[in-house]
C-alpha cells in the first residue's frame, strides 16, 4: 500500500547564502503574489483603479499573518514550538485561516473606506483571488507534513514519518491528504465565484459572502477528517463549531444581500458584472 500513496517530502526549505528558505513561506508568497495579479485584473474589469489592490495587500497581508497567527497560538496551545519565538513562528507553519481573514478584512474595509473605494465589489473582485491564494498556501502544509487526516489505505493516501504523527497513530504510516483535498476545492470554488459574478446576477458582496460559507462548508467536512491536536467541545474539534458558525453567517449574509435593489436598478454598474478591458 506504501507503493500506492503519495511520499512525504524529506525537506521543507533549502538554504540560500545565510538564509533559510521555507516551502511554506514561499507557497503563500507565490499564492498571495497570484492573487494580487489576478486581483488587479478583475478590479480594473470592474471599473476599478487595479493599483487600489495592491494597498489592500499591503495591509491585509500582514494584519493576515498577524490575525492568523494569533488565531492559531489561542486556539491550538500544544502547537506552539517550544522556544520564545514560537508564538510568531509562522514559517513552521501555523495559521488560523478565520483569524486571518477576520483581521485583514477589518484593517482593510477600513482603508477602503478612507479612499472613498466601493467595499462590497472589492470584496468581490478578491473573493476567487483568496481562494487561490489559501489553495498555493496548502502546498507549504505538504512540505510541513501537516494538515492531514486520519489513517487510510486509499491509493491517494499520504505517507507521514514518524515524527510528524500525532499521539495514538504511530503505528499508521499513510493519511488522508486533507490539504490537497482543501487546495482542490478552493480552485473549484474560485472558478464558481468568478463564473457567477461575470453573469452579473448577484447583488454586490455576495461573492465573498459565498466564499464565506463555502469555504466554511468545506473545512466542515474536513475537520471530521483530521487528527492532529484540537480544542475539542462535546467530541467535536473546536473549528467545526467556527466552519458551521461561519457557513451559516455566510449563507444568511448571501440571502440578506439578495433582498437588496441591484446596482443596474438604480443605474449603478455591478462590481460583479465585470466589462472587457485591456490590461
Amino acid at each position: 500500500m506504501l507503493l500506492a500513496a503519495i511520499p512525504s517530502p524529506s525537506i521543507n526549505g533549502f538554504s540560500l547564502g545565510p538564509l533559510t528558505i521555507h516551502f511554506y513561506a514561499l507557497s503563500y508568497i507565490v499564492g498571495i503574489g497570484l492573487a494580487v495579479a489576478l486581483g488587479r485584473r478583475r478590479w480594473r474589469a470592474a471599473g476599478g483603479d487595479p493599483v487600489q489592490v495592491e494597498d489592500v495587500a499591503l495591509w491585509g497581508v500582514p494584519f493576515g499573518i498577524l490575525g492568523g497567527r494569533i488565531y492559531f497560538d489561542l486556539t491550538t496551545p500544544k502547537g506552539i514550538p517550544p522556544h520564545w519565538w514560537g508564538p510568531l513562528a509562522v514559517w513552521e507553519g501555523g495559521l488560523g485561516i478565520w483569524g486571518g481573514v477576520a483581521l485583514a478584512t477589518v484593517v482593510c474595509v477600513w482603508r477602503l473606506r478612507r479612499a472613498g473605494v466601493e467595499v462590497p465589489g472589492m470584496m468581490d473582485a478578491l473573493a476567487p483571488c483568496l481562494l487561490i491564494a489559501q489553495a498555493i498556501g496548502r502546498i507549504g502544509n505538504y512540505f510541513n507534513q501537516e494538515l492531514f487526516g486520519g489513517p487510510t489505505n486509499l491509493p491517494w493516501a499520504l505517507a507521514i514519518d514518524p515524527a510528524h504523527r500525532p499521539d495514538g497513530y504511530l503505528q499508521n504510516a499513510t493519511f488522508h491528504p486533507t490539504f490537497l483535498y482543501e487546495l482542490i476545492w478552493d480552485l473549484l470554488l474560485a472558478g464558481f465565484l468568478m463564473w457567477l459574478g461575470s453573469k452579473g446576477k448577484v447583488r454586490p458582496g455576495s461573492l465573498f459572502a459565498l466564499y464565506v460559507a463555502g469555504y466554511s462548508a468545506f473545512r466542515i467536512f474536513e475537520e471530521s477528517l483530521r487528527v492532529d491536536y484540537s480544542q475539542y467541545i462535546l467530541g467535536m474539534r473546536l473549528n467545526f463549531y467556527i466552519a458551521s458558525l461561519m457557513m451559516l453567517v455566510g449563507l444568511a449574509w448571501f440571502v440578506v444581500l439578495q433582498r437588496r435593489p441591484h446596482p443596474r436598478e438604480q443605474g449603478v454598474p455591478s462590481a460583479t458584472e465585470p466589462a472587457l478591458s485591456k490590461d
